[in-house]
């Protein structure tokens, strides 16, 4: 059940319509790792700073994280400052240092080059690619991106597309990407360009699935409590993921396929309605496992017709 992410680990500052958190632990490996170790031992790619504090590291390695592959290099840690509107749809980045995951350049632990399953968090495609170059055989491969990739390395993104089973994006990258106005059209556009399929994110909407089995559309779990949407993109990432790593036949092709995605889907949506209920990590760290199959079952019922 190897699990693999490679992405960012960061300090986030937040200010939301319901209260601020400042420094806090955020990064899409973070939020991905943590939520994807209630169903499996994820392993972890990144870079950190030397200010990085240990007991963030030990938040992760508490939930089973494997962390070889957390690097820390001279300088400051990614550092990202955002302020939501009153909607909590949208946000203004208010700073943004990148410092030493400005010159992120992901060395794979050989322990962790057997890899099966991969999810590629948001960053520069050319090293989203240059990770796959180092893993032997994975059977499930994931990505990330969003419209600054777009905008800048678009060729790269292009090239990558076709190497993966699955990408991950939202409704507004998915438009930029294809250049199409309908969303619906959008996101047969991005499978047509390479990946299995496409998880096509629509916020407080829910998500969309475009495969080779059909469409399948999930809301988002209704909940009243949303305090900072800060990660609930990756959250919903480590929920597929981390379930499929539960099932590690099941990939593309196989006969329960589209039944597992779906049900890692649902997984996804549950898990990132309880991310936004707290600032950062905190909800999660108050969860467990029980919690979150409830949580499913009510979403299960809500969804019966």
């Amino acid at each position: 059940m190897s699990l693999l992410v490679v992405g960012s680990v960061a300090f986030d500052s937040i200010e939301t319509p319901d209260g601020s958190a400042d420094r806090v632990l955020g990064g899409s490996a973070s939020y991905f790792s943590y939520v994807a170790s209630f169903f499996t031992k994820p392993r972890l790619v990144g870079v950190v700073g030397e200010d990085f504090p240990e007991q963030n590291r030990h938040l992760l390695e508490a939930r089973g994280v494997d962390m070889t592959g957390l690097t820390t290099q001279p300088g400051k840690t990614f550092y990202w400052k955002g302020r939501y509107h009153q909607d909590m749809n949208t946000r203004d980045t208010l700073e943004v240092q990148l410092n030493v995951f400005g010159t992120f350049d992901p060395v794979l632990p050989e322990s962790f080059r057997d890899s099966k399953h991969i999810f590629l968090a948001n960053a520069a495609p050319s090293v989203q690619a240059k990770v796959l170059d180092q893993v032997t055989a994975p059977s499930l491969v994931v990505a990330d991106t969003m419209d600054l990739w777009i905008e800048i390395a678009k060729p790269d993104l292009l090239a990558l597309l076709p190497r993966l089973d699955g990408l991950s994006i939202n409704d507004s990258e998915a438009k930029l990407l294809t250049g199409e106005s309908n969303l619906v059209r959008a996101g047969h556009a991005v499978r047509r360009m390479g990946p299995k399929f496409v998880l096509l994110k629509k916020g407080e909407h829910g998500a969309i699935l475009f495969s080779e089995e059909g469409t399948f559309v999930v809301p988002a779990f209704p909940s009243p409590d949303v305090l900072d949407p800060t990660g609930a993109g990756d959250s919903f990432a480590g929920g597929v993921m981390g379930y499929l790593a539960t099932r590690p036949e099941v990939v593309p092709g196989h006969p329960e396929w589209g039944t597992q995605l779906r049900r890692a889907m649902a997984y996804g949506t549950v898990i990132a309605s309880m991310t936004v209920e707290g600032f950062g990590l905190d909800r999660l760290t108050r969860t467990s496992r029980q919690e979150i199959d409830s949580r499913l079952e009510a979403y299960r019922h809500m969804l019966s017709l």
